[in-house]
Formats: C-alpha cells, sequence, structure tokens
C-alpha cells in the first residue's frame, strides 16, 4: 500500500468517528437535548469529512457536504430554526453521506442520483423552504448570487489560477508563514499552500534561507525555510485564514492586513457575539471557520479578531501557537493509528508466549529446586511479564461499548416511528470497554432485541393509556462487568411475554408436542426456537420467526449466554453475558478420567467433596445436591462426554460448583483439581467443528490439547427431568427445547 492509499484509509477511518458524532448529535437535536453547541459540533465534524474529501479529491462527496454544511451554518448562526422535521431531514442526509463515504470507501459506484433528491430539500431549506419526508423535494432554482470560489486543503491544491478581473482588489494582506521543522512528515505541502494564495490573487513571494543548515547537518524530511508573502484580493480575511486551515498546527502564521482606507467601515464593524462554548473548540477539533461564500451574509469568525485598517496589525493565528507557548497552548495527542490486524499479530504472539511459559513451567516441576533455584525464579518472573504483557495487549484493544451503543437511538426512533409508537431509549454504562472482537460481534444481537423491545414488548399509546402507564414506552440499554465477564442488558417496561401465546404458537408450528410440561423460564426460552413469531402479520420489522435464534446463537459462538426475565404487564429484560475477551482466559484445570479440561475461573463458585447425604437421586434419573439448604443438579463430566475411567459416584467425586447464568447453579462431577493457569483460546468451530458444551481448546504446558468447558451449554444438559438420560444419548428435539 502506498502512503496516499494508506492516509486515505486513514481518512476514512476518522470519517467512521465523524459519522458517529454526526449522527449523535443530530439524534440530541430530534430528542430535544441539544443546544447551540451541538449544532456547532455537527458542523465541525461535517466540516473535516469535507476538508479531507478535498484532500484525496472526493469532489462529489466535497459537493455533498458543501450543501448539508451550509444548511448547518445557517442553523448554528440562527438564520434558520432547528426544528424537529428540519432534523427529521438532517438525519436522512447523514444516511445519505454515510453511503457516498462507504462507497467510496469500497471503491463502489453509487447511482449518480443517490444524493440529489436530498440535497435538493438541503438546498430549500437553507433558502428558508420546508421539505415533506417522503415526498420528493422540489426543484430548487440557483441561488442568483454565485459563490466565491472555495479553497480546497492543501494536499490537494488545485494549480493556480489566475485572479478573477471583473472583481476590484479591496484588500491588501502581508502574509508571515513559517513552516515548523516537521510539517512534511504531516502529509503538507508549503508550496502547495503558497500556490492556493496565488489563486485568490495577486501575490508578491520572499524567501528566507537563513534557516538553512550545513549540507552535511540537513534533514531531508525537515522544513527550513520561510516566506513572507505579499497578497492582494478581494476574499475577505477569512478565505486567506482557510487556505492554511489544515496546516494550523504545522506552521507559525502571520497576517496583517494592509488594506487602505477605504475598507475601513467594513472592518471596523462590530462583530458578531461567539458563544462561549464554540470559541472554546477541543484540542484535535478541526476549526469551525467558514469558506468564505459570496451568496452567504458575513458571519463573525471567533478565532479572528475585528480588523482595523488605521495600522497595520498583526492578525495571530490563535490555532497556530509559538514554539514557545505550544506546549501550553495545545495539549500533545499520545496516541497512533494501529492497523488491527497488526495488532491481532501481537496478539497471537503473546499467546504463543503464554504457551511456551506455560510448558517451561511444566518441566521445570521435574527439576531439583534447589539445584535448578535461579531458573525457577527466572521462569517466575517470565510468568509476571508475560501476564502484565497479556493484559497491556488486552487493554490495547478494549473499546468502550458506547460505539455500539450510539447507534442504537436512531433505530429505536425509527421503529417506534414506523409502529406509531413513543419510545424513550435510556442508555447506561457506555464508557464500559470490552475487547473490540467482542464489540464487533455485538451489534447484531443488540440490533434483534431493541427491534423486539419497540415492536413486540412497547404497548401502542392507548394500551399503554388504558393500562395506566405513561404513554411514551422506555427501552433501557446497560452495560458493566461483573465476575469477569461483560453484563448488557436490554429491558422494557411493556407488557412482558404472553407465555400462553408462544406455548400454542410453538405447539401449531410443530416445534413441541402438545402435552409436553414447561415451566415459566423454559416456555421464555421458546422465543428462541427457529422460526417462532407470536405476530400474526408480517412487517418489515418482524414477523418472520428469523431473529431471536440468531441471538442466541451468535451470543453462544463468542462464548456469552443470554437469560431472560419477564413480568406480565411490567416488562421484559435480556441479559447478555460474554466474556471480556475472546483471546485468553484464566481457567482451572480439571481432570475427568484420562483426560484434562479447563474451565473458566469466572464461573467457578467452589469446590467440595460431598457426603453421600448430601446426593439425592431423581425420579427420572439424575441427581442434586444439596448444599446450604438449596439443591443443585449435578453434571457427570465424564459421562457427558463418554470418557474412560472417569469417577461417576459424586459422594466418592470432587464436585465444583459454577455459576451457568443469573441465580443458576451447576455441580460438576470430576476427578481431581489439577492447577490454575492462564491458557489461550483456540476455536473449534475454525479448526474442527463447533461441539455442544464446549467452548473452544488450548495447549497445556506439556503439549496436550484440553477442551475448554462451556458452562451454560453444560447447564442446558440438565434443565428437565431426565437429566442423565439426555446426557447419555442424543436429545430429541422436544428435550433440546426443555433443555
Amino acid at each position: 500500500m502506498d502512503d496516499l492509499a494508506e492516509l486515505k484509509q486513514l481518512y476514512f477511518q476518522e470519517c467512521e468517528e465523524l459519522l458517529g458524532e454526526v449522527e449523535r448529535h443530530l439524534m440530541a437535536l430530534d430528542e430535544g437535548s441539544g443546544d447551540a453547541e451541538t449544532v456547532n459540533a455537527t458542523f465541525r465534524a461535517l466540516h473535516s469529512i469535507k476538508g479531507g474529501a478535498g484532500a484525496f479529491g472526493l469532489q462529489r462527496l466535497v459537493d455533498y457536504a458543501h450543501v448539508f454544511e451550509a444548511l448547518l451554518d445557517k442553523m448554528r448562526s440562527n438564520e434558520i430554526p432547528v426544528t424537529p422535521d428540519r432534523v427529521k431531514v438532517l438525519l436522512r442526509a447523514a444516511d445519505v453521506l454515510t453511503d457516498l463515504i462507504r462507497a467510496m470507501q469500497s471503491d463502489t459506484e453509487l447511482p449518480q442520483d443517490r444524493e440529489s433528491e436530498m440535497r435538493a430539500a438541503l438546498e430549500t431549506l437553507a433558502q428558508g423552504g420546508e421539505v415533506a419526508l417522503g415526498a420528493a423535494a422540489p426543484a430548487v432554482s440557483k441561488p442568483a448570487v454565485a459563490e466565491a470560489p472555495k479553497a480546497a486543503p492543501a494536499s490537494a491544491a488545485p494549480p493556480p489560477a489566475a485572479p478573477a478581473e471583473p472583481a476590484p482588489i479591496s484588500h491588501r494582506y502581508r502574509i508571515g508563514f513559517a513552516p515548523r521543522a516537521d510539517m512534511f512528515k504531516r502529509a503538507n505541502e508549503p508550496l502547495l499552500l503558497i500556490r492556493e494564495l496565488g489563486g485568490l490573487g495577486m501575490t508578491s513571494v520572499e524567501v528566507d534561507q537563513s534557516a538553512v543548515p550545513a549540507l552535511s547537518d540537513i534533514d531531508p524530511e525537515a522544513a527550513y525555510l520561510r516566506w513572507t508573502i505579499e497578497l492582494e484580493t478581494p476574499a475577505a480575511l477569512d478565505a486567506v485564514r482557510d487556505v492554511f486551515e489544515f496546516a494550523s498546527d504545522d506552521c507559525d502564521l502571520e497576517i496583517a492586513d494592509l488594506s487602505p482606507r477605504a475598507a475601513e467601515p467594513a472592518a471596523q464593524e462590530e462583530p458578531a457575539p461567539v458563544a462561549p462554548a464554540e470559541a472554546a473548540d477541543r484540542p484535535g477539533d478541526a476549526p469551525a471557520d467558514l469558506p468564505a461564500e459570496a451568496a452567504a451574509p458575513p458571519v463573525a469568525d471567533d478565532d479572528a479578531p475585528a480588523v482595523e485598517a488605521a495600522s497595520p496589525t498583526p492578525v495571530k493565528n490563535t490555532q497556530a501557537p509559538t514554539k514557545e507557548n505550544a506546549a501550553a497552548a495545545t495539549p500533545q495527542v499520545s496516541s497512533i493509528r494501529v492497523d488491527l490486524d497488526k495488532l491481532e499479530k501481537v496478539v497471537n504472539l503473546v499467546g504463543e508466549i503464554v504457551i511456551s511459559q506455560a510448558m517451561l513451567a511444566e518441566h521445570l516441576g521435574a527439576l531439583s529446586i534447589d539445584k535448578f533455584g535461579g531458573l525457577a525464579k527466572g521462569i517466575e518472573e517470565l510468568s509476571q511479564h508475560t501476564r502484565s504483557l497479556q493484559d497491556s495487549v488486552m487493554a490495547m484493544r478494549a473499546q468502550p461499548v458506547k460505539s455500539v451503543f450510539q447507534r442504537m437511538p436512531r433505530l429505536v426512533r425509527e421503529v417506534a416511528s414506523a409502529t406509531g409508537k413513543k419510545v424513550r431509549l435510556v442508555l447506561h454504562g457506555e464508557e464500559t470497554e470490552i475487547d473490540k472482537t467482542v464489540i464487533e460481534q455485538l451489534y447484531d444481537p443488540l440490533v434483534h432485541m431493541i427491534r423486539n423491545s419497540v415492536d413486540h414488548g412497547v404497548e401502542s399509546p392507548e394500551e399503554r393509556a388504558a393500562a395506566g402507564k405513561p404513554v411514551e414506552g422506555t427501552v433501557r440499554l446497560s452495560a458493566g462487568h461483573a465476575g469477569g465477564r461483560i453484563i448488557i442488558e436490554i429491558s422494557d417496561d411493556g407488557k412482558g411475554i404472553n407465555r400462553e401465546r408462544v406455548f400454542q404458537k410453538a405447539v401449531a408450528k410443530g416445534l413441541i408436542p402438545a402435552d409436553l410440561s414447561l415451566t415459566e423460564s423454559q416456555i421464555d426460552d421458546l422465543i428462541f426456537l427457529p422460526g417462532l413469531s407470536t405476530v400474526d402479520q408480517v412487517s418489515n420489522i418482524s414477523g418472520r420467526g428469523v431473529g431471536m435464534d440468531v441471538v442466541r446463537s451468535n451470543i453462544q459462538r463468542m462464548g456469552g449466554r443470554v437469560s431472560i426475565r419477564s413480568t406480565p404487564g411490567q416488562g421484559s429484560a435480556f441479559t447478555l453475558a460474554l466474556p471480556l475477551t475472546l483471546a485468553v482466559l484464566d481457567g482451572m484445570t480439571v481432570r475427568v478420567g484420562d483426560e484434562i479440561y479447563v474451565i473458566p475461573l469466572a464461573n467457578i463458585i467452589e469446590s467440595l467433596r460431598p457426603t453421600a447425604r448430601d446426593v439425592h437421586s431423581l425420579a427420572g434419573g439424575g441427581h442434586v445436591l444439596r448444599i446450604r439448604g438449596e439443591y443443585v443438579p449435578l453434571v457427570d463430566v465424564g459421562r457427558l462426554f463418554g470418557v474412560p475411567n472417569a469417577a461417576s459416584d459424586a459422594s466418592k467425586s470432587l464436585v465444583v460448583l459454577v455459576e451457568a447464568g443469573p441465580g443458576d447453579k451447576v455441580g460438576l462431577v470430576l476427578d481431581e483439581i489439577v492447577g490454575q493457569q492462564q491458557v489461550v483460546i483456540k476455536s473449534l468451530e475454525v479448526n474442527y467443528q463447533a461441539l455442544p458444551g464446549l467452548s473452544g481448546a488450548t495447549i497445556l504446558g506439556n503439549g496436550r490439547v484440553a477442551l475448554i468447558l462451556d458452562v451454560p451449554g453444560i447447564h442446558g444438559v440438565v434443565r428437565g427431568a431426565a437429566t442423565q438420560a439426555r446426557a447419555a444419548s442424543p436429545m430429541s428435539h422436544a428435550q433440546q427445547v426443555q433443555a
């Protein structure tokens, strides 16, 4: 990949973040929680997208973003009020912007008319008109006053253009331009900026070579020259500043207005007040300056003070601090972008180091500690450093779930609008961090469950009013850490699950026999069966019985579990318990007959050796353990997996109590505990095939392969009357439902 292609890829990655900001701010405006700064932040994000598009010659994107930006500019200057109908148009416009960006990223061609209707709608709103969603946007005639040429970003500057002769030269500027040493390394080219100034008018340029060192001391990647440029142009000061917009952090810049006194009345106009929040842009944000447009009314520049023509007064660029005060003025960003593939290679290498360290520790056990004490100490230190390295790499891959959560308000709004309901989404724990690979697989399950909560859970306004509930329903999406796992809950205050209807639908579709006896929780679990839906009419939202079965399979594929709590008339809650990472885990190695298994440490509650009076047989087969006043089902791991020479009498074996779900416990019957260690997870599905009750495999220190137990999966085996029978033979479909 050449340098330009790499920079372009970085631009598209930044666009994903900026698009998320745009949608988040627009949703705040739509919900009525936004303010003037929200509009400003939306404008800045869009301005950054447009600027980068110009740098890479993506003219179609530039043109569309400019129209979008022009409307936002009039909104932030209060020329056009922000209304719910206009925000709805902006949300649709953001969708089109997303389509354009992703098409350009993947080098696919969108139809040329993809954005034409929305562009016309934006222009209509910018002129003070109204647009109805769903109807074709009215044709818009071009404004009578043509737009002034806009300055392109530095890295894609056009060839110098001759100044427009009909426009009188009304401004004269002296520009002191001193690139900093690392300017070239940031993909900025001083000569392109000077050429771009030539496109604004007539220039005379002087170069200062005094800082150029001797030939032997020259750094070929450093900038040493300084320029003094005199510019005669009809353009205003903000147009000159726009030329240096994308290089402002990489140069020292001074602009002095040498215009004659004829320009004094205009120059001494009182600037419009600027909101404090807008003036204090965050470090790293794109400048909020507007390109000069002949058709637009004058807008006060929040970075530039009013220019007085009485004497040539230098105008400092507040976004380009001098070297002396650079550190104090702008906090340095101490982060870099790293390709995920490179990070994955580091993770894999750390995994191999963990395995190698375990092998060394295994061999050390056969040696005399007195004779090899130094070696033992070294391996112990290696183990500690390996753990620290693994924790650091996992932290590098961790991301807040905010990147997924912030897409959900828009989804709730769209589904609520399509179903004629009023629904509010409440978010909690957005900063909870989770491994990036888990986040990538989390989006689809959340979309399914959020849609179901709005479509199936929350009642219509009329039904809620009749039930004495607020007309507006509430869906809550929360995230947090518990027991070494991430817990995500989606709950609503709707009508809850109609268990009788679910059971009847399952029987009608032949998914379960009519005489099957199920508990309330088992009936709730029926909604995860493929093809089951309680909706009579199929819509574009639901009714096909596809969705919740995919949710459960996706969550289980990640080594997680999903559980349901539902109270008729009060609502339902879906809880996802997911591993923090899919790469490594802390586990307890146990022996079952001749085999070694790994139990995730996060699932383990305690281990014990029960007495014969604590173990009770069930009439339909199987056993339970009575412990501290409660009965816990037992699973004979050796019998479940057909392991030879495994202990089968729970009263003479070791039992490890594990948590299989909220409030659910299972006792695993096994021979002995071997030890505790960190293991690297290898996927069974990728390397072999998915197996019930197993979530993966790992390589032990002695080189043997050990299987990792899937505790929630094993728990399914013991949910019913004939536990041991299902464990020893293939389960029928009805038994699988019961499990």
